[in-house]
């Protein structure tokens, strides 16, 4: 039985990154880039102002008030015409081009033109040059990197890549993740259980799980504990990029999935994990025929929906990260301090439900009350899960643990280590 760093180490070792497609650039939004990015142009491409008032040069001010003839009025988009030379400024908006012979900006709140529009009266202190202006590639120097291969891109980085004109980019397409609940005791979320049924929960959960990690979810219902039906789903199942079962692959009499993967050639990389919840865990890869270059990734889920959550968290979101050529693609690990006393329990690892939150000096760690892996209900009010080793154990509050987040920072946070 493998511990979680080795099924970890497994799962990534396995774990290739999609090949690389070109998308419009408004598409791209919540991809990775593929490609190195270099700009075609200076950012800004001109000296240009940083606000509305008048361009002069430094070594005309002087404290107090001094009295500049205005020769032209420069709007942005507009190039200037005119230079300015001593005893002259040009008024110029935020954003417009700097005109020969000016090196600096006064603020038009310490202007006062005069009633003939023609003169200024600025009042101010001398000014060192270049002030309130923003050299020619300031930002950004033609040929220099824009972005790297591995960003996820968000509208700031869609933006820069407008600015450098970059219509289409090479990115990682999302991986497609085919989802199957198996179990004669499964029914539709909108059925009412008759005697010794459930609800299909693992499927929904499932899917937005796959949704919030970057993927595209590809449901296909409930696979019955009989071989053909099971078989005909998992066929369907490996036309996407990631399979995931849920359950059937504990050691139940009708716990068929091992077997049905292996007569389809799935190749088993490991089954069974030293924790608690998720021991059953199944990983395995197919590499379909005529096609071995491209491989789809299968994790058979234990069916309890908490193991299944937990092993979302771990195994399957780091195997979905790095599909999408985003690194480090392991989960990150955390350290808080215990907010409360916490025993835990049990002969393995236990990854158990925590509320984490910022208190201002460091994470605050918070097990939730927690009935096994069945009980769904209390992850409701968690957001990440703690690391407790295995044996019975006391953890007093304040003991520093291991956290690791499902959903992003813990609200508050503003210092991120």
């Amino acid at each position: 039985m493998l511990s979680v760093q080795q099924a970890l180490d497994a799962v990534l070792n396995e774990t290739r990154s999609l090949a690389a497609v070109s998308v419009a650039l408004a598409e791209s939004l919540g991809l990775v880039t593929a490609e190195d990015v270099v700009s075609d142009v200076d950012s800004p491409p001109f000296d240009k102002a940083l606000m509305d008032g008048f361009a002069v040069r430094a070594a005309d001010l002087a404290p107090g008030e001094v009295r500049l003839a205005i020769v032209e009025v420069i709007l942005a988009g507009q190039l200037p015409s005119k230079p300015v030379t001593a005893g002259s400024a040009t008024r110029i908006m935020t954003g417009a081009a700097i005109p020969n012979g000016a090196d600096a900006v006064v603020k038009i709140e310490d202007a006062r033109i005069e009633a003939d529009g023609k003169s200024v009266v600025l009042r101010t202190n001398p000014i060192e040059a270049g002030r309130n202006i923003m050299r020619q590639g300031a930002s950004l120097k033609r040929g220099a990197a824009v972005l790297p291969a591995g960003r996820l891109l968000r509208p700031q980085e869609l933006g820069a890549l407008a600015e450098v004109g970059k219509p289409r980019l090479l990115v990682r397409p999302r991986p497609t993740v085919a989802i199957l609940a198996t179990g004669d005791e499964l029914v539709a979320i909108d059925a009412n259980p008759g005697p010794g049924q459930i609800r299909n929960s693992n499927e929904t959960m499932l899917a937005a799980q796959v949704a919030q990690a970057g993927g595209v979810a590809v449901p296909l219902g409930i696979a019955r504990d009989n071989r053909s039906d099971l078989r005909a789903k998992i066929e369907a199942g490996l036309a996407s990029n990631v399979l995931l079962l849920s359950g059937g692959v504990s050691e139940g009499t009708h716990d068929l999935v091992p077997a049905e993967l292996a007569a389809l050639g799935v190749r088993n990389i490991f089954h069974k994990i030293n924790m608690r919840p998720g021991k059953p865990l199944w990983f395995g890869a197919w590499n379909r025929p005529g096609n071995e270059a491209t491989t789809i990734y299968v994790f058979g889920l234990p069916g309890n929906p908490v193991s299944s959550l937990i092993c979302f968290e771990l195994f399957v979101k780091s195997c979905l990260r790095r599909l999408r050529g985003l690194e480090p693609s392991a989960p990150r690990i955390l350290s808080g301090r215990l907010a409360i006393d916490h025993v835990a329990r049990g002969e393995r690892p236990t990854y158990n439900p925590a509320r984490v939150s910022w208190d201002g000096s460091g994470l605050c760690v918070e097990p939730v009350r927690w009935h096994g892996s069945s009980d769904l209900q209390a992850t409701v009010d968690a957001n990440a899960m703690a690391v407790f080793t295995s044996g019975d154990t006391m953890y007093p509050a304040g003991q520093s643990v291991d956290v690791i987040l499902w959903d992003g920072w813990p609200q508050g946070w503003e210092s991120r280590p």
